[in-house]
């Protein structure tokens, strides 16, 4: 299943660097594949499509902790020192 063209352009205006939002976007699936529970209510979305919708639709929030890897902060996730 391919990504959906449409979510890839609204997440690329919101994020603004592609390799931040291959990265973040990487990162949620792995996520979702390992069995954190989704943001949205959509079970016929691929895993990217997935996190692209949960991304635009302001679900989850990213923190970057050097320039490779994000940290992905969902309303389940514990926000480290804070």
């Amino acid at each position: 299943m391919s990504m959906n063209a449409e979510l890839c352009r609204l997440a690329q205006e919101q994020i603004g660097n592609s390799d931040i939002l291959v990265n973040l976007v990487s990162a949620r699936v792995r996520q979702l594949n390992s069995g954190s529970r989704p943001l949205i209510d959509a079970p016929m979305l691929g895993a990217a499509n997935m996190a692209l919708t949960e991304l635009v639709e302001g679900k989850m929030d990213y923190e970057l902790l050097d320039e490779v890897a994000p940290e992905i902060l969902t309303a389940k996730t514990a926000k480290k020192g804070r």
